[in-house]
């Protein structure tokens, strides 16, 4: 089992390579069970669209929600992956264990190719 020094090290590798895939990638965190923020942040030179305040609760909301998808493994299998296709930005959302990488990007990003990068990302150093 990993140091939380060493998941912390993981953590932040994902999140740098996660911004090297597109330049379209405004924000990759890292998101604990409790919806804290563990690693991560907006790209340098972004400004986050929602004040600190709202991102508590946005973490606590998308912490919620990525533990209550689990209630449907058994029917569907496990969840990879969950989009949002908003009015300013895409959202995305990737289970690590306990944790979830959170994603945001402008409108045209990739689907077809960025999210399947991702998870080969979180695979190579999250495995």
């Amino acid at each position: 089992m990993m140091s939380d020094a060493e998941t912390r090290s993981n953590f932040d590798v994902i999140c740098k390579e996660v911004f090297e895939l597109d330049e379209k990638i405004r924000s990759a965190r890292i998101i604990n069970g409790k919806g804290k923020l563990v690693a991560g942040g907006m790209r340098e030179g972004l400004k986050s669209l929602e004040d600190a305040k709202k991102d508590e609760m946005l973490f606590m909301e998308l912490s919620l929600r990525v533990r209550m998808r689990h209630e449907f493994d058994e029917e569907f299998g496990k969840v990879e992956f969950s989009l949002s296709y908003r009015g300013k930005v895409i959202l995305l959302s990737f289970p690590i264990g306990e944790n979830v990488l959170f994603v945001s990007s402008e409108r045209q990003l990739d689907l077809g190719k960025i999210p399947f990068n991702i998870l080969e990302i979180i695979k190579k150093h999250a495995g």
